[in-house]
């Protein structure tokens, strides 16, 4: 595909037009019809999303994608790097396509970035909400945005906005979608209502509920109420694990000693319970030790592709996870946890359901910096208070689809 197919001025002219943080919020506008409705003057238009987050930042950011679509009146367009994006949003309604990039290539020998720019172009006049923050995948983004001939008048930088330290992400999210870039009109685009303001949503196809069942019918574990446990996070799967753990690097690392405990404690508590080992297949080696460290017969491993696990996560009774994207996901499908955190804060990171199903954090500054500084007693004592604050799960699920 040529530069020169795209319009709107030199490269000069567009590169400097990237580099200048953009011009203050808009105030949107509200128009309400005389019964309450509100009336849209504006066409619809194609909102985009650009972030090369990891999978716990991908979750988030879905409240930011549905706002957008419940503003501009058209599923979005999202941008991510990383093999995770296109699986965790298959079939997602606030979701129109996904492109995903290398991680760490240059974006133009993509094929994927050239279809994902000429899909820009022809989305034009709509928004394009840049989400990423690191300095240098940031850059990255500004400059192929201006090369690539893209309007600077339609993108807004999350980064350019002032941040409050402690606000919690989707709440920097949201507060970054009602603002309007420079090329729409506010009063075109009225923001949602307050009580419309969404959450992290995920969403599960029916299909994949029939291959849930059928698989846990054929494991001969069907009829029981599932509780999942997830040990690790993105340094247990790294290829440099072995050396985190041996450094004693990782902030998220609970000892195995402590999971043992813990499992035990709940099989104690809930013994018809079958209690699920989850990580990805990396994790493998990791999931099978504290299986055989535990020694009970109600605790299997299983390494599940994401679909499977968001499947899984749907129909569980509970979760207890580190700090970790799988745990945004349990969440953001309406599934009670409770997370264990270690040097970030809860105040910015904990998990949040768009149903308000329970989700408890323990540990994190300025109690702890590392999970291995929480006791067993402390995270089966949040357990034990999920469940006084659970409702029946298909309440849960019920209010997590309407929303």
């Amino acid at each position: 595909m040529s530069l020169k197919r795209f319009p709107h001025g030199s490269t000069g002219q567009h590169l400097a037009a990237f580099g200048a943080a953009p011009s203050p919020d808009l105030h949107s506008g509200r128009e309400e019809g005389s019964a309450g409705e509100r009336i849209f003057a504006a066409p619809a238009v194609r909102p985009t999303v650009i972030l090369f987050g990891r999978v716990g930042d991908m979750v988030m950011v879905s409240a930011l994608l549905r706002y957008l679509h419940q503003r501009y009146h058209q599923p979005c367009f999202l941008l991510g790097a990383g093999p995770w994006n296109s699986p965790l949003f298959a079939g997602h309604s606030d979701v129109a396509r996904v492109w995903s990039f290398p991680r760490h290539a240059p974006f133009f020998v993509s094929r994927a970035w050239w279809s994902a720019l000429w899909s820009l172009h022809r989305s034009d006049p709509g928004p394009i909400y840049v989400c990423e923050r690191q300095p240098r995948q940031l850059a990255r983004v500004r400059r192929l945005l201006a090369l690539g001939g893209v309007n600077p008048g339609r993108c807004l930088f999350i980064a350019d906005a002032e941040a409050d330290g402690e606000q919690h992400w989707v709440d920097r999210f949201l507060r970054f979608g009602a603002r309007t870039p420079p090329a729409l009109h506010a009063s075109d685009y009225p923001l949602p209502l307050p009580q419309r303001v969404p959450g992290p949503h995920l969403q599960v196809l029916d299909s994949e509920r029939a291959d849930r069942n059928e698989w846990l019918h054929a494991q001969g574990w069907s009829g029981r109420p599932v509780i999942l446990v997830q040990p690790g996070n993105r340094r247990s799967m790294s290829k440099s694990r072995d050396r985190w753990r041996l450094l004693n690097a990782d902030d998220k690392l609970w000892p195995t000693a402590n999971w043992v405990g813990l499992l035990h404690r709940i099989h104690a508590h809930l013994p018809e319970a079958l209690l699920v080992l989850c990580g990805a297949p990396q994790e493998g080696a990791m999931l099978r030790e504290i299986r055989s460290a535990t020694g009970l017969p109600a605790l299997v491993v299983a390494e599940l592709p994401l679909r499977r696990l968001l499947a899984l996560c749907e129909g569980a009774h509970s979760m207890v996870s580190v700090d970790t994207g799988p745990a945004h996901a349990a969440a953001a499908l309406g599934l009670p946890l409770v997370v264990l955190f270690g040097a970030e804060s809860q105040g910015r990171w904990l998990p949040r359901s768009p149903c308000g199903s329970p989700v408890l954090g323990v540990g994190g500054p300025p109690t702890s910096s590392r999970v291995d500084q929480i006791s067993v007693e402390d995270v089966f004592s949040a357990w034990c208070a999920l469940l006084a604050r659970m409702r029946p799960r298909s309440a849960e699920q019920t209010a997590c689809e309407g929303n």
